[in-house]
């Protein structure tokens, strides 16, 4: 199930966030990258829906959401939050705590660097984050998730590293 289809489905306020059907195309993206590794293979699409959902969350706290249109600011984070809970909700009922802390990490990291305005840093902190989920965690990317964490400049590189090993 895709994540527009639960959350048509389930009705409601954040139903009515999303455009006409058909005009969404969400692409490839950390959901469809953590659901392609071997570590998520037992339920591909679940992991899919799980990280699309904190995916979504996260675009809406930091713009521009892909799938959701909130017309005011205030709407877009409270959305944010749920889709949050949603994502991180399903993944705690896998039982994958790996994941849970790979994708913790990952919420903590980008807000880190949208703080200090590094856009760039967010996007490979997602990209390395989803390959952590898919393929599991290695000494490599926790390394580079420390030099994210003291801002170092070479976060960046040592991120897209990890991932570019998976992508």
């Amino acid at each position: 199930m895709k994540l527009t289809d639960l959350i048509r489905a389930q009705g409601g306020l954040m139903a009515g966030l999303l455009p006409a059907e058909g005009a969404i195309d969400n692409g490839h993206g950390p959901a469809q990258l953590a659901a392609a590794g071997p570590r998520t293979q037992k339920a591909p699409a679940a992991y899919e829906l799980l990280v699309e959902a904190i995916y979504e969350g996260y675009l809406l706290h930091y713009g521009p959401p892909r799938l959701l249109r909130p017309d005011e600011a205030d709407m877009g984070l409270l959305a944010g939050d749920q889709l949050y809970a949603l994502g991180l909700s399903r993944l705690v009922a896998l039982g994958d705590l790996v994941a849970v802390a790979e994708l913790a990490d990952v919420i903590s990291l980008t807000a880190l660097a949208h703080g200090a305005g590094n856009v760039e840093l967010a996007g490979a902190v997602w990209d390395a984050g989803a390959c952590a989920v898919g393929w599991g965690p290695s000494a490599e990317h926790a390394q580079a998730k420390a030099l994210a964490r003291a801002g170092a400049p070479e976060a960046v590189a040592a991120l897209r590293a990890v991932a570019n090993r998976y992508s």
